[in-house]
C-alpha cells in the first residue's frame, strides 16, 4: 500500500469518525429538545403551538407575512374563511 493510499483512508476514516461523532450530539440535542418540549407540556404549553412558534421565529417579518397572505388566499378559495365581514 503506498502512502497517499494510506493517507486518503486515513482522511476517510477521520471523516467518517467525525460525523459519527456529530451524528451522536445531533442524538443528544434531539433528546434535549424533547424534553424541553416535555416540560413545557407539564407546564401546560400546547406543544403543537409551541414548535409553529418557533419554526416562525425563524423567519424574517417579509417571509412569515407573504406565507400567511397566501395561506389566507388558500383558505378563501377553499371556503375556509369568510372573504368579507359579515
Amino acid at each position: 500500500m503506498d502512502s497517499n493510499t494510506s493517507f486518503a483512508q486515513g482522511q476517510l476514516r477521520a471523516i467518517v469518525e467525525r460525523i459519527e461523532r456529530l451524528e451522536e450530539e445531533k442524538k443528544a440535542l434531539a433528546d434535549d429538545i424533547k424534553e424541553v418540549y416535555g416540560e413545557a407540556k407539564a407546564n401546560g404549553f400546547d406543544t403543537k403551538t409551541l414548535r409553529k412558534v418557533v419554526m416562525l421565529r425563524k423567519k424574517d417579518r417579509s417571509e412569515r407575512e407573504e406565507e400567511e397572505a397566501m395561506l389566507d388566499l388558500y383558505m378563501n378559495a377553499l371556503g375556509m374563511i369568510s372573504s368579507h365581514a359579515e
